[in-house]
């Protein structure tokens, strides 16, 4: 793979710095207290340069999950069946709590979770993204009406064990305690989308 040229490291980083600045005045302050001129001003970039990386406020939250929004679909590409690789996908990432399973008890972490799904704003853009996700799982799936019907009922999935694991977090459970029935209940999910998805199975 070739390495990214200098101009594109350079615009990654300042996509980074922008949307980390950001999250940290978020969580100091409240989403709704911060004004995207308080960002541009101390990430110590005009607010224009800030509209051209992020036309939304909503986006420099939103950039930290960006990379997962194809994820459910370059999963499937890689086999064994799309069932399967994404059930396999999902428990890895409960082995290593990643934060996108909602199994991860990490200070920074559950404050990021408790904005994102604590701020009307931020929960309204995170169901566009999980849109995009189910659009591109469909068209890896096919692209017809079976497809994104399976897209539909995997997206669900994935976002119901992930909330009910962060709920259960938020609520001051830790992630060793809710592991072991956050891998029955993604175990028990995915046995329901094969036995419902038998032509993905």
């Amino acid at each position: 793979m070739t390495e990214p040229g200098l101009r594109e490291r350079k615009k990654q980083r300042t996509y980074r710095l922008l949307s980390e600045t950001a999250v940290r005045l978020f969580l100091e302050r409240g989403f709704d207290a911060v004004s995207v001129a308080e960002v541009a001003a101390a990430a110590e970039v005009s607010k224009p340069t800030l509209f051209r990386y992020f036309p939304a406020k909503e986006d420099l939250v939103l950039y930290r999950i960006a990379d997962h929004e194809d994820e459910a679909a370059r999963v499937v590409a890689g086999g064994p069946s799309p069932v399967e690789a994404l059930r396999r996908h999902f428990l890895a990432g409960l082995d290593r709590e990643d934060p996108v399973t909602g199994l991860n008890d990490h200070p920074q972490v559950l404050a990021f979770h408790t904005l994102l799904y604590g701020t009307p704003a931020l929960a309204a853009r995170v169901y566009a993204y999980q849109e995009r996700s189910e659009a591109a799982l469909a068209e890896a799936l096919g692209g017809d009406l079976d497809a994104r019907l399976a897209a539909g009922q995997i997206i669900a999935v994935q976002r119901i064990l992930a909330l009910e694991n962060w709920r259960r977090i938020a609520a001051g459970e830790q992630a060793a305690d809710v592991r072991r029935d956050a891998v029955a209940g993604a175990e028990r999910a995915y046995r329901r989308l094969a036995a419902g998805l038998p032509h993905l199975a």
